[in-house]
């Protein structure tokens, strides 16, 4: 079941875009991100009351989101023509895995970093395969899983009308898939995305996070990956041909 409403949004594309796990502070960032620049966003989750819950109050704090946020339970959220993997990373895995069928030959992010806090420090954490998003490939082989979003905080993505000034690095094994992430991030205001190559590169990304925070923590404040040199179409790759 779908719950909607009215706004003043006017819609980005066709695309409907499924959040599961999408009632975390991430996943509630994330969908609030996306209907505001557009996009109709399912916000999912295990309970469909605690989904509703959720949107209703995006709603009621911005009114213009009404007709492009939705609510529904997972399944809903994975029905959606492009999904999101907003879950804990330690559940990421066993939510593609359980929803593969619905999942398969879509694009699926993965937006989840294995992190511990040991003491006053984050450690990054090692998953099976590598990284979260290479897990989440593994338990969901045909679907065209992108990592994206790991460095955008909850707070400033959830904070619409405001831009966030970050890059967003990318990578999937499926050149098709990085784009169309691609243009989705590019509709963000302040934010930038980057081609940054194969799944493989996943684990370097997501440990990256607990480097992240722990200037955070420091320095009080919330830093933001920006990559220097790149100049033009950062889409466009240098063959050398």
């Amino acid at each position: 079941m779908l719950w909607g409403g009215e706004g003043d949004v006017c819609k980005a594309s066709g695309m409907r875009i499924g959040i599961i796990g999408g009632t975390g502070p991430a996943g509630t960032g994330l969908a609030a991100r996306l209907a505001s620049i557009g996009y109709e966003t399912v916000l999912g989750s295990r309970s469909q009351d605690r989904a509703k819950q959720i949107r209703d109050e995006l709603v009621e704090r911005y009114p213009e989101l009404g007709g492009l946020l939705g609510s529904g339970d997972n399944a809903t959220a994975a029905g959606c023509d492009l999904v999101v993997i907003a879950t804990p990373w330690d559940s990421a895995a066993g939510m593609a895995r359980e929803l593969a069928p619905a999942l398969s030959g879509k694009v699926v992010i993965s937006m989840a970093n294995a992190l511990v806090r040991a003491g006053g420090e984050f450690e990054p954490l090692i998953p099976p395969r590598g990284s979260v998003a290479a897990h989440v490939q593994a338990a969901a082989p045909e679907s065209y899983v992108v990592a994206a979003f790991h460095h955008l905080p909850a707070k400033e993505l959830g904070r619409i009308g405001r831009p966030i000034d970050s890059d967003v690095l990318i990578c999937s094994d499926n050149p098709a898939a990085v784009e169309q992430v691609s243009e989705i991030v590019s509709k963000i205001p302040g934010c930038r995305p980057l081609d940054a190559g194969e799944l493989s590169n996943a684990m370097a990304i997501e440990a990256f996070t607990a480097v992240m925070l722990q200037l955070n923590v420091r320095y009080k404040t919330r830093v933001a990956p920006k990559m220097t040199g790149i100049k033009g179409d950062p889409r466009a790759v240098d063959t050398g041909a």
